[in-house]
């Protein structure tokens, strides 16, 4: 029988660090998913020197600062917040596509987990359920994300 791993849950993240990249656009909604990001790495014994957060304009700028941070060799996750709503346009469909398949290549690329914590939603209330209403805070999500690849990562070394 072939072995698996189940859901990583005891993190083993010793001084590990992290950086996130939080897109200031639609900061009521990026500034609640940054809060739960930070208190779950806190939670998780993360220590406040060892989180660096940057603030970028929007989504589509999260990219070449995450490839950026990546490529410094200084951290061991690297963790995307933003917020793209929904408009009339087709904004959405080039800011939302392009920072998903940004951060993928970066992580890809450079062999450091890129989280994607962006939430795309149709409307601001959606955006709100998500980033602590009645959704959950998707940033607590994405930090949970980030322990875990931390941990799964240190272990396939072995």
């Amino acid at each position: 029988m072939a072995k698996y791993d189940v859901q990583i849950t005891d993190y083993s993240v010793d001084g590990a660090r992290f950086a996130i990249v939080v897109a200031r656009f639609n900061a009521a909604i990026t500034d609640a998913l940054l809060e739960g990001a930070l208190a779950t790495l806190a939670e998780h014994g993360v220590p406040d020197d060892h989180v660096r957060v940057v603030q970028v304009p929007g989504a589509f700028e999260i990219p070449i600062t995450a490839k950026r941070l990546a490529a410094s060799g200084r951290y061991q996750a690297i963790i995307a917040l933003g917020a793209v709503v929904r408009g009339g346009t087709p904004h959405f469909e080039y800011v939302a596509g392009e920072c998903a398949r940004g951060v993928s290549r970066v992580a890809l690329d450079e062999n450091v987990p890129v989280i994607f914590g962006v939430l795309t939603t149709d409307t601001d209330e959606q955006a709100r359920d998500r980033a602590g209403g009645k959704e959950g805070n998707k940033g607590c999500e994405a930090a949970h994300a980030g322990l875990e690849m931390v941990t799964l990562l240190r272990r396939l070394q072995d």
